[in-house]
């Protein structure tokens, strides 16, 4: 496998440099754009002539090696060998309840002989991530993994779009099947948030709905925890995540980013499901804290005993792709520091590790090499794909 990124400010500069993006004659081009991009598709028909496997979405940010671009587009070029090859598939999303169905009619499109791994990429707004996991994954062999994100648009909240072989839609959900024998993944997911002050009881939730906390309308709770931060919402939300407390009081490992609030039924909007009897806590986070949960991330992705990654005298002879999903809360927190949870990433790969992604508004992965995909909020989530030469 091999591949190279792009990062250009202009789709103007996209058409004059087409040259380059095409020598490698790309099995698979992958787009991370900022939402200024999708003002025109110029740069999409581009793209497209150089191959018609080309999937992307809009961005809170754009990654290439370690460093984080804004109001660009990163452009992603991945040449399989050896045998393998990809398949991709698209699923409209209706509305926000017809998520799971989404998913599930996705899952139905692939076929599972021979599936080494599936990248998707969903729509970031009016989605419950959670249920399009949960579809998706339904059909698939239990061995596959399943990661991605949720398409972003610079905490605007107001339109995210995704790409793929039929076009540019804001209600596209697209996957990326990869197959062959010499296909390894490694994934690896991680936060480093903190919670804080009590566990509130979930007492009314569907799905992703957050209707009331210990009784109390969580709308009301959760603007007298933000004090003046609450004038700002749901942007702000990004700061103050809630994490998902099990019943015995024990964290979960999933955190809730709050995407949108309802004043009319004084409820929240989150990025993945919440279930009646968890309890959650508000979490908080220093960008010290992110750092060290970005290297834990990378550490979980590099163990699996299937892969090179892990064998220093083996890695110098294979190429490997570093697909990086990081939350745009992460971001916000970090601030002019942001591109330091990408350098300790690269400094913990093989010096031949092409590292692209984006910020996001929800991270699919699964924890580890061991653990079943979900959709993760502000984590930094990450795919490790490698081609070995038979």
């Amino acid at each position: 496998m091999l591949s190279a990124s792009f990062s250009f400010t202009s789709s103007a500069e996209v058409r004059s440099q087409k040259h380059k993006i095409e020598e490698l004659v790309p099995s698979l081009i992958i787009v991370y754009a900022s939402p200024l991009f999708f003002e025109n598709d110029d740069w999409f028909l581009a793209l497209r002539e150089i191959s018609p496997n080309i999937v992307g979405c809009s961005t809170a940010g754009e990654i290439s090696s370690d460093q984080v671009h804004a109001d660009s587009i990163v452009i992603l070029t991945i040449k399989l060998e050896y045998g393998s090859d990809i398949a991709i598939h698209t699923s409209t999303l209706a509305n926000m309840q017809a998520s799971f169905d989404t998913g599930m009619a996705l899952s139905q499109k692939i076929d599972p002989q021979g599936l080494k791994g599936v990248y998707t990429l969903a729509p970031g707004l009016a989605v419950n991530g959670s249920a399009v996991i949960n579809g998706l994954t339904s059909l698939l062999p239990s061995h596959v993994k399943l990661s991605g994100g949720l398409a972003g648009d610079n905490a605007s909240f107001g339109r995210t779009f995704v790409i793929s072989p039929e076009g540019i839609s804001e209600n596209t959900v697209v996957a990326v099947c990869f197959y062959g024998e010499n296909l390894t993944f490694g994934y690896g997911a991680y936060g480093g948030w903190r919670s804080f002050g009590p566990s509130r009881s979930v007492t009314k939730a569907n799905e992703n709905l957050l209707f009331q906390l210990d009784d109390v309308p969580a709308l009301t709770i959760y603007k007298d925890y933000l004090g003046d931060y609450a004038s700002d919402l749901p942007a702000n939300g990004l700061l103050f995540p809630l994490e998902v407390v099990g019943k015995d009081q024990k964290g979960t490992g999933l955190i809730r980013t709050i995407l949108g609030i309802d004043e009319d039924t004084n409820s929240l909007i989150l990025a993945g499901d919440v279930v009646e009897s968890e309890y959650v806590r508000l979490m908080h986070a220093s960008t010290d804290d992110l750092i060290d949960g970005a290297q834990l991330a990378v550490a979980n992705a590099l163990s699996n005993p299937k892969s090179t990654h892990s064998s220093p005298r083996v890695n110098k002879a294979h190429h490997s792709l570093a697909l990086v999903t990081s939350c745009v809360g992460r971001k916000l927190v970090m601030g002019d520091r942001v591109e330091e949870e990408l350098e300790c990433i690269k400094e913990q790969l093989p010096q031949n590790t092409n590292i692209a992604g984006f910020y996001s508004y929800g991270e699919i992965c699964p924890f580890d090499n061991k653990s079943q995909s979900k959709l993760y909020n502000q984590t930094l989530s990450m795919t490790l794909i490698q081609e070995i030469a038979p």
